[in-house]
């Protein structure tokens, strides 16, 4: 199993990371909106600065970085990851994000802790998500070993970690393991904190798609600890 240490992984050294960071940031740099940065920033209750881009023109931008690369390697993800990380602005973020998702079929459980320095560094719910069921989702369902990390991450006291391991099966849908999900939800249902309570919700929404019975029953039986925001989201479609 891998180590669940807090310690920040060390950047693998990385030709392709460094071409496309030359890239990203000749690129993004330009495009920078002072204005919208600023109102950018506080949707996001300033977790982090922005450079102001909008969302479409930044995904038009990104293409244009990666056109005519090649495929990445596990450690070309990771340094990738790790390198935009460490500039502040969050659209840097937003580029590691969907790098990850988009290349983490080419990527082992050996990327978890990298990841997990992610989940915990400027955290929001923003970049959370999109790697709890983007990257932390796939990489746990092609190795089941990894399942005890999410064990550890359910029960510490990072809210981030445990949002991811309440999300992470998302989108397994026939696939997901109904009992640690139920766990996971019991584990964390009278925690007074906003983003566990909706990630409850949702996790059990999203897998109510799959076993609407499952979810209705593991719901009433847990409804005196459920919060009623987690029960509200849990049967918003039943």
């Amino acid at each position: 199993m891998l180590s669940n240490g807090a310690g920040p992984p060390g950047v693998p050294r990385s030709a392709l990371a460094d071409l496309l960071l030359e890239r990203l940031t000749a690129t993004y740099a330009p495009a920078a909106d002072p204005g919208r940065a600023e109102a950018m920033a506080a949707y996001m209750k300033h977790a982090a600065p922005f450079l102001g881009i909008p969302t479409p023109l930044r995904r038009e931008l990104s293409k244009a970085v990666t056109e005519n690369t090649p495929r990445p390697s596990e450690a070309d993800c990771a340094a990738l990851a790790l390198r935009c990380w460490r500039l502040p602005e969050r659209e840097y973020h937003y580029f590691a994000v969907d790098y990850l998702r988009r290349h983490v079929g080419r990527c082992t459980g050996t990327l978890l802790p990298v990841v997990r320095h992610l989940i915990t560094t400027a955290p929001w719910w923003d970049t959370v998500d999109l790697l709890a069921a983007h990257t932390v989702g796939p990489l746990v369902a092609a190795d089941p070993g990894l399942a005890p990390v999410m064990d550890e991450w359910i029960g510490g006291e990072d809210l981030w970690l445990a949002r991811t391991a309440l999300l992470h099966q998302l989108r397994y849908k026939a696939a997901t393991d109904t009992a640690r999900l139920f766990a996971y939800c019991r584990r964390q249902a009278a925690h007074p904190d906003f983003f566990l309570r909706k990630a409850i919700g949702w996790a059990l929404r999203e897998y109510a798609k799959t076993d609407p019975d499952a979810v209705r029953a593991f719901v009433d039986a847990e409804r005196a600890v459920l919060s009623p925001l987690s029960v509200r989201e849990a049967l918003k479609n039943l």
